[in-house]
């Protein structure tokens, strides 16, 4: 499996993205992270590498705590890196490092 790797800067891009999954109930990933933690850099690091030119692929919505700190709420996230999946009526919720990988091929 692909992604397509798109930052989110701001915490109405996100409201938007929310609305448009909860419309169709197509499966969203979301990668919440830090910009002062390593392990989230890594993993970015690695995800860029993959799949940074990619234009085709399941779109991975990236937020980090400093540009949207309030997004973190949503989904009662309390670390760095977390991946939310929402599928259908079901939210998945791995902050576990090694799923993440993974989840997302890395």
């Amino acid at each position: 499996m692909t992604f397509k790797i798109i930052e989110l800067n701001r915490e109405n891009d996100l409201n938007k993205i929310l609305k448009v999954y909860k419309r169709n109930k197509s499966e969203t990933k979301i990668l919440f992270t830090s910009l002062w933690d390593d392990w989230c850099n890594i993993l970015l690091d690695k995800l860029r590498l993959k799949y940074g030119k990619n234009e085709k692929g399941k779109k991975l919505y990236v937020v980090n705590s400093f540009n949207m700190p309030h997004s973190f709420v949503i989904f009662n996230t309390l670390k760095a890196p977390s991946l939310v999946t929402l599928k259908e009526d079901k939210t998945k919720v791995v902050d576990y490092l090694p799923l993440i990988y993974r989840d997302l091929g890395v």
